[in-house]
């Protein structure tokens, strides 16, 4: 039997990170694409071979992808570049979809690669009505998604599987809900509203809804997918819908601190987010509330992922759970983070870093 290498990209990002932990914990070998020169390397376990290169450059990946011979290899392709701004950024079509298409080439190129897991996310796949839960799709089109960030994933996750139809290449696509859990050393947007929250840095929330699943859990279905997920199949990785207002309760049950009072309506929040968008673009700052940030709220965020729990054997904790260890970290990580007071179990307020 060949010895198996996983090629995992995006590895010094939180969940490529707990992919490449969780591989290693089953006795694999591990190989991680990073960036030159970024920083973030040292979050990368230190048993994974680290090979420099950039997605946008195809050549550079050649390193990555040779093995010795005799060996066959895995791709998990974590790697993106993520941002809460809708407007069109042409830096992150070329790193999601010039990338992924680099990838896939050099998937191709090399005859040892057994198998290409695309981590897409579920935002590119197109919204249902309220009441629906949102199931996977069989083809996408960037313009029925809202944001240059979905429409990035909805392009490359098309690209993934006119290549596994068209081309031969043996891949599947995971769809990944937002982000949750311990280890987020880069601080995500999730992860600072998380801070906020304890921090009573949020002195007004908003009514609406997320869909965050343990990136624990998702690093699991990750593998799972290179293990058992079919070709040219897609999986929604995801967690049951929950409101920013339970989400706050959970936290402040779990960490002591005193959730926001007062919820607004998504019709007051969304004209008041308005008003902040036209005083920031003329003072040319950064508003405090999008009407983007708004509709995210707003949008139907539940999804089915019966599918990945049959098929790959996904399951997600519960957000006490997950919360709970989150808390936990963030108490062990304050002097790291520089984010969090803990004192006698609850929170004094400190600034978050900006």
């Amino acid at each position: 039997m060949k010895k198996t290498v996983y090629l995992v990209t995006g590895a010094t990002g939180f969940l490529g990170s707990n992919v490449c932990a969780q591989l290693l914990e089953r006795g694999e070998k591990v190989k991680a694409l990073v960036m030159p020169n970024d920083k973030a390397v040292r979050f990368v376990p230190s048993q994974v071979e680290i090979c420099l290169g950039d997605l946008c450059n195809k050549d550079s990946l050649e390193q990555f992808f040779s093995v010795q011979d005799g060996m066959e290899t895995i791709v998990i392709h974590c790697a993106s570049m993520v941002t809460v701004n809708p407007d069109f950024n042409q830096k992150l079509i070329d790193v999601n979809v010039g990338g992924t298409k680099n990838i896939i080439d050099k998937c191709l190129e090399h005859k040892e690669c057994r198998k290409l897991v695309y981590v897409s996310s579920t935002g590119a796949i197109p919204e249902l009505p309220k009441g629906q839960k949102i199931k996977e799709v069989d083809r996408f089109d960037a313009n029925k998604v809202v944001g240059c960030y979905s429409q990035s994933k909805a392009l490359a996750t098309q690209a993934v599987l006119d290549a596994a139809r068209e081309r031969g290449l043996n891949a599947c696509v995971v769809h990944p809900s937002g982000i949750l859990g311990p280890g987020d050393y880069a601080v995500s947007e999730t992860t600072g509203t998380i801070i906020q929250i304890i921090n009573s840095e949020m002195p007004v929330g908003i009514k609406g809804s997320f869909n965050l699943a343990d990136v624990r859990d998702l690093a699991f279905g990750c593998i799972m997918a290179a293990e058992k997920g079919r070709k040219g199949e897609c999986y929604i990785l995801a967690n049951k819908e929950v409101t920013l207002k339970e989400l706050c309760e959970v936290l402040s049950k779990e960490s002591g601190c005193k959730p926001p009072k007062i919820f607004l309506p998504l019709g007051l929040a969304k004209f008041m987010a308005k008003i902040m968008e036209k005083q920031a673009k003329k003072k040319g700052t950064k508003p405090l509330l999008t009407t983007f940030s708004v509709y995210n709220l707003e949008r139907n965020n539940s999804f089915d992922y019966s599918k990945a729990e049959k098929e790959l054997g996904y399951k997600t904790r519960s957000y006490e759970e997950t919360l709970r260890d989150e808390v936990r970290w963030l108490k062990a990580e304050k002097n790291t983070l520089g984010t969090i007071n803990f004192i006698a179990g609850e929170c004094s307020p400190l600034k978050s870093r900006g």
